[in-house]
C-alpha cells in the first residue's frame, strides 16, 4: 500500500493493520500517511483510557526550576526536592545542556523517523543483532488490548564504542551528545535528592553513582498526526521504573501527569486530576521513577503520566532514562531507614522489577506493588 493513499474506514477491515504497523515496521508512521479517515479499532481505547479534558485542571502546573545557582544558594535545591515530594514532575531551565545539543537530538530524532520502513525495521526485535537497540510501534503490542499511538527507538548505553557499532547512523550522535552532555545535570540533582535522604555529597561515592545512575537509556519516541485523536493515547497511564527520567519534548506538547494529593479527603473527592505540562523552551522536564521511589522509601514520588495522540500535528520526545544496574538490589536506603523509619518496600532485583514493567500492558503505578513488603 502507497503512501498518500486513502484508506476509508470500509477498506481497514481487509487491511491487516498489526501486520502492516507491528510485523513490517511502518508502524503508526505508516498508518498516518495512508491517509485513513479513521482510527483503525485495534487502536481504539476503552473510554476509562481515554484523555478527558474535563479531567484536566490548569489552574496548577509543575514548577519550573531554574538551576543556575544550585551549587551556591540551598533554596533550588529545597525546591528540587519539594517538586520531588509534592509533583513527581518538574522542569528545568539553565541545566548546563546546550540548547544546540536538544535542537540536534530533535532533528536527530524526526531524521531516523524520515527513514523506509525496511530501514527502520533493521533495528526490530526480530532483526537487531543487539538487544541494545530496538525499534518497535505501541508498547508492548503482545500484551494489549488497544494499541497505542507511538513509535520508538530505544538505545541501552553499555559504551561509545558499542554505540557507534550498533546505534543507528542517522541519530547516533546526536543521542550520545545528548546523554554526555547531561551528565553533570543528572549528578547535580541525584546530589541535591539525595542529600534529603541523609547522603551527604561527600558520601555519594561511586558505589551510590552506580546505583542511582548504573544504566542509561536514551529512547527516541515519533508521534505521528492520528485520524481520531480523542478515541486513543499516545501513551498509557504509567510510571517509569526508572530513578529519574530526563525529558526533552518539542513545541507540541501533549504530556499529562496525574496530580498528587496528599490527605485523603482530597484524595476521595478528586481522583481523576490531570494536569498538562506545557512545552517551555529550553527546559527538560525531569521525572521522578520508580527506583526513586522505592529507594526513597516512598518520600519522593513516582507519578503516573500519559501522553495524547494529536489530530494536527506530528510530536516527538527524547526521554534518557537513569536507571539502576540490573544487577542491582533495590530497596529503602540504609541512611532513609536508620532513624527507625519503617521500610515499605522490599529488596528487589531492578532486572527483575523492569521485566515485570515490561510483560504487561501499561497499568498505571500497578509496577510498585511487585516491590511492596
Amino acid at each position: 500500500m502507497a503512501p498518500g493513499m486513502t484508506i476509508a474506514s470500509s477498506e481497514t477491515s481487509s487491511f491487516d493493520v498489526i501486520k502492516y504497523a507491528v510485523h513490517e515496521g511502518h508502524g503508526v508512521k505508516g498508518l498516518s500517511e495512508l491517509g485513513l479517515r479513521s482510527l483503525p479499532r485495534q487502536y481504539v481505547q476503552p473510554l476509562e483510557e481515554r484523555i478527558d479534558m474535563k479531567t484536566v485542571v490548569n489552574q496548577h502546573s509543575i514548577p519550573v526550576i531554574d538551576m543556575s545557582n544550585l551549587l551556591h544558594d540551598p533554596q533550588v535545591a529545597d525546591s528540587i526536592c519539594d517538586a520531588a515530594e509534592k509533583w513527581g514532575f518538574f522542569q528545568v531551565v539553565n541545566h548546563g545542556v546546550p540548547l544546540q545539543v536538544l535542537e540536534d537530538v530533535k532533528e536527530a530524532t524526526y531524521r531516523f523517523f524520515r527513514q523506509p520502513a525496511e530501514e527502520k525495521k533493521k533495528h526490530s526485535k526480530d532483526n537487531s543483532p543487539t538487544n541494545n537497540v530496538r525499534f518497535g510501534t505501541s508498547f508492548t503490542p503482545h500484551a494489549e488490548k488497544a494499541l497505542e499511538w507511538k513509535d520508538y527507538l530505544s538505545l541501552f548505553f553499555v559504551s561509545n564504542q558499542e554505540a557507534h557499532a550498533h546505534w543507528p547512523s542517522s541519530c547516533r550522535d546526536e543521542a550520545l551528545e545528548f546523554l554526555n552532555t547531561s551528565e553533570i545535570m543528572i549528578k547535580n540533582l541525584l546530589k541535591a535528592l539525595t542529600q534529603r535522604l541523609n547522603v551527604h555529597n561527600e558520601d555519594f561515592d561511586q558505589a551510590k553513582e552506580n546505583l542511582f545512575m548504573g544504566s542509561k537509556r536514551i529512547n527516541m519516541n515519533y508521534y505521528p498526526k492520528c485520524p481520531n485523536p480523542d478515541l486513543t493515547i499516545g501513551v498509557g497511564r504509567h510510571s517509569d521504573v526508572s530513578t529519574l527520567t530526563i525529558l526533552l519534548q518539542d513545541q507540541v506538547g501533549g504530556l499529562y501527569v496525574r496530580k498528587l494529593h496528599h490527605d485523603d479527603a482530597a484524595a476521595a473527592a478528586d481522583q481523576t486530576t490531570w494536569i498538562h505540562v506545557p512545552p517551555v523552551p529550553g527546559a527538560i522536564v525531569i521525572s521522578i521513577g520508580d527506583a526513586m521511589q522505592i529507594m526513597s522509601n516512598g518520600r519522593y514520588k513516582s507519578v503516573e503520566h500519559r501522553v495524547a495522540a494529536n489530530g494536527s500535528h506530528n510530536r516527538i520526545s527524547v526521554p534518557i532514562f537513569v536507571n539502576p544496574r540490573p544487577n542491582d538490589v533495590i530497596g529503602p536506603l540504609p541512611e532513609v531507614i536508620q532513624s527507625g523509619e519503617t521500610p515499605i518496600y522490599k529488596q528487589v532485583l531492578y532486572s527483575d522489577y523492569v521485566k515485570h514493567f515490561f510483560r504487561k500492558a501499561h497499568d498505571g503505578k500497578g509496577t510498585v506493588d511487585f516491590a511492596k513488603i
